[in-house]
């Protein structure tokens, strides 16, 4: 798939899908595969395969390819799937190639997380990275610190489709955007539905969400209102969607997988429990919260 192609899918939603597991805690490729087509069916334009929201970092290797798989399989040519990528860059370099093999359209390499990486350091993991996959990249940019010319040099390679921006550092962003070429890496909203509409303003395109596991309506609710400009009715369902998302945020976000796969389990397909260091499990009383909402959303 073209760079061009993904770079117009960026500018909708990019939906990370959460993994399913057994009962031995495995991964389970057909429930996943599941959630996967579900998302696809709903109209997502760009899915992320094995994301933050799928447990990238609890996952192995060997699982993340299973992952990729079940993807590709799940949303049999709907939508591109992303295929997410990181580790040391070696690794990284593997499985963006398995990922080509696999059938996904391009990949997302997740931010390294070696406590002494530098931020000029991880600009070139990006780009060595970018040379080396045979799919357009898409960059996480998760930590502080960067420059402006450190995101010009990662929007102009040739390689890179895009830079999913999380951090909230608005000033380096809207900088960044105006520095770069308007041909290059599309700037997109790292942090979800609750602050697509900040970061549209700041000039970025499209948003990724874990709430198309539950509600893709909502979502999209959200892109058509800002692509309309009409910043109040998108600020409106993200205020409707402020509970959700406040719950995903405790325990330093701790909780954040285990939000969205409790209202998959309650929407009908059991996805197991978040593995460690993430919260397995809500306690009753969030959980009861959490159904209540839905409930609304329902209703």
């Amino acid at each position: 798939m073209s760079i061009a192609t993904i770079r117009q899918a960026l500018k909708g939603v990019s939906g990370v899908p959460v993994t399913a597991y057994d009962d031995r805690g495995e991964v389970e490729p057909r429930i996943t595969a599941k959630v996967y087509h579900r998302v696809a069916a709903a109209g997502i334009h760009n899915i992320v395969a094995a994301g933050n929201t799928g447990e990238f970092y609890a996952l192995t290797p060997e699982e993340i390819r299973h992952v990729h798989e079940a993807a590709v399989a799940g949303v049999d040519g709907k939508a591109p799937v992303t295929a997410a990528i990181g580790r040391s860059l070696r690794e990284a370099i593997a499985m963006a190639k398995n990922a080509a093999v696999i059938g996904a359209s391009a990949v997302m390499s997740h931010q390294p997380v070696d406590p002494f990486a530098a931020p000029a350091a991880q600009i070139d993991y990006f780009c060595d990275l970018a040379e080396a996959s045979p799919l357009p990249l898409v960059a996480y940019v998760r930590a502080d610190g960067f420059s402006v010319d450190d995101m010009v040099r990662l929007a102009g390679h040739t390689n890179i489709a895009g830079i999913k921006f999380a951090t909230t550092d608005l000033m380096l962003l809207s900088r960044s955007i105006a520095a770069s070429d308007p041909a290059g890496a599309l700037f997109v909203c790292g942090l979800a539905e609750s602050w697509a509409p900040t970061f549209t303003a700041a000039g970025a395109r499209g948003f990724t969400s874990g709430l198309v596991n539950v509600a893709p309506q909502l979502s999209l609710a959200v892109l058509d209102a800002l692509d309309r400009g009409d910043f109040a009715a998108a600020r409106a369902i993200v205020n409707k969607l402020e509970p959700f998302e406040r719950m995903r945020t405790k325990f330093r976000n701790g909780a954040n997988v285990t939000v969205v796969k409790e209202a998959v389990t309650y929407s009908g397909l059991n996805v197991g429990p978040v593995r460690v260091p993430g919260l397995p499990q809500l306690d009753q009383k969030d959980r009861e919260e959490l159904h209540r909402l839905l409930k609304d959303w329902e209703g």
